[in-house]
């Protein structure tokens, strides 16, 4: 079972994978840190990042994600993953680039035992949280660039919907409970 936890910069994804990845055993792969230089200082600089400038970092991860699956290793993942074109990139590596031409098959919208954690909260609570952080590259003014570009998840694509305004261990719960239950239904 892997888990991506997504959601807008300051919205606690990594403190969440963080506590996650102690409590239940499982690898974190840091979406941060797969970025390239170029990336980093481009953010660092307070430009937000293309499509472009994504893709490659999402078929990274996508290989993390796929090396996990194969493996059978239940795993984290941290991404701010906010288009839905970023998602199946993460789930389908190029093939899903490849689906937006007319002769190719659809995609569907899930893959077995990956889920979406969506992190989600209001933009005012989030700005505020972000103004506290410090020595993070990714700075408070950029958060608007990132919501406008937030395309929320579908629930037909394996996604478990968390409020920050819960704690970390209270929203930990909420994931383990359904990390059990997952593991514990019947697989067709």
């Amino acid at each position: 079972m892997i888990y991506i936890i997504m959601g807008v910069s300051g919205c606690g994804k990594s403190t969440l994978g963080a506590f996650l990845s102690e409590k239940l055993g499982w690898p974190m792969h840091e979406g941060d840190d797969y970025h390239p230089q170029e990336n980093i200082e481009k953010m660092a600089r307070g430009e937000p990042l293309t499509d472009q400038d994504r893709f490659p970092w999402l078929l990274k991860l996508h290989e993390v994600i796929e090396r996990e699956r194969c493996s059978g290793s239940d795993a984290l993942v941290v991404c701010s993953a906010l288009k839905r074109i970023y998602r199946e990139i993460l789930l389908f590596g190029s093939k899903a680039l490849l689906a937006s031409t007319p002769d190719q098959d659809i995609l569907p919208p899930a893959s077995p035992g990956v889920f979406f954690l969506f992190l989600y909260g209001d933009y005012d609570f989030l700005h505020q949280r972000m103004v506290a952080r410090r020595g993070h590259y990714m700075k408070a003014d950029m958060l608007r660039s990132q919501f406008d570009a937030l395309e929320p998840p579908l629930d037909e694509e394996n996604v478990l919907l968390l409020d920050i305004r819960r704690s970390i261990p209270d929203i930990a719960v909420e994931v383990e409970k359904h990390a059990f239950g997952y593991k514990s239904s019947p697989r067709p």
